[in-house]
């Protein structure tokens, strides 16, 4: 893959419970790009569309959630033999509505500790990192 590569943009949101101790998960289907692997729910920015934007468009169509309090958290660059993707983080520290996986995926509240037993894309993994150093010191 040449340096030239154009990224795919694409969100993902932090979500939080209440008490900040568990994020959301989705189980990507396994015909999709690393498939059958958990991540942070999301997708494709649109052409046009802000990453605050497209964080409450997704959220909305994938989990049926409107998101109230959210902020940027970080931004990974990561490139897979088949493509490049260019990952916009936000957490999401409080949303109105239930979660339900609107596409029939599958989701589960996970604590942050541990999150190193969960398999995520690579592309993941420096947030899973960084969200288990944040919780070190939390008792």
């Amino acid at each position: 893959m040449s340096d030239s590569t154009s990224f795919i943009d694409v969100v993902a949101g932090i979500i939080y419970n209440p008490s900040k101790t568990e994020v959301l998960l989705a189980l990507r289907k396994p015909e999709q790009h690393q498939g059958n692997r958990w991540e942070f729910p999301g997708g494709k920015i649109e052409a046009a569309e802000t990453t605050a934007n497209a964080l409450q468009r997704e959220l909305q169509e994938e989990l049926g959630i409107t998101t109230l309090a959210s902020n940027p958290y970080c931004q990974i660059e990561h490139r897979y033999a088949d493509k490049a993707v260019r990952l916009h983080f936000w957490q999401v520290t409080q949303f109105d509505g239930a979660p339900v996986g609107q596409e029939n995926q599958a989701l589960r509240w996970v604590p942050i500790k541990e999150l190193a037993g969960v398999s995520f894309p690579e592309a993941n993994q420096p947030v899973v990192e960084r969200l288990l150093q944040s919780q070190q010191f939390i008792v």
